[in-house]
């Protein structure tokens, strides 16, 4: 991969999940009944960096909860995925509005493998998506509820979102293939 830019540092990142984090609020006039859960890998700390948000803007805790949606892709062995789930969420799903959180939305498969994993682990009120980046080229009707930025890609193009804690920085990277 050939780094291409830099589209995004740590503050815009930040100011992002902020807005991101307002409109989720707003959108469900409030907190009741919502949880925030994370696609493995960096849509987790995106979700903890909402819930704090949202912590601040309404003094509530909002449960967050990891999901690992390997089991559920059309392009790996389920079962060799499924011994190694990493999926936690501690808390009840059904009837609630879940907010999915991931950070790049790019042909939709991780977000319907995502999906299909909430479903089979209960019935959510309502299901809506929360990503930092939507690349497009979309496979499936997928559309995100909340975004950060859109930027508009190549297919020779990638978009990688590094965090703090997994990664050295938090910023928002373009590389070529």
């Amino acid at each position: 991969m050939l780094f291409k830019s830099t589209l995004m540092d740590k503050d815009s990142v930040l100011r992002s999940l902020r807005r991101i984090s307002h409109e989720i609020v707003e959108k469900n006039r409030g907190v009741e009944n919502l949880c925030l859960v994370g696609i493995l890998r960096r849509g987790v700390p995106m979700a903890e960096i909402i819930a704090e948000n949202i912590k601040r803007i309404e003094g509530v805790c909002v449960n967050v909860g990891v999901l690992d949606i390997s089991a559920h892709r059309d392009d790996i062995d389920f079962r060799q995925a499924d011994e190694n789930s990493k999926t936690d969420i501690p808390f009840e799903i059904s009837g609630k509005t879940v907010v999915l959180v991931d950070d790049v939305l790019f042909t939709g498969r991780s977000v319907r493998a995502a999906m299909d994993a909430l479903i089979s682990m209960g019935r959510p009120a309502k299901i809506q998506l929360a990503t930092l980046i939507d690349r497009g080229h979309r496979e499936l009707p997928v559309c995100a509820n909340y975004i950060g930025k859109n930027f508009p890609t190549s297919r020779t193009e990638i978009i990688k979102v590094y965090f703090e804690g997994i990664d050295e920085e938090t910023c928002v990277k373009l590389y070529d293939i």
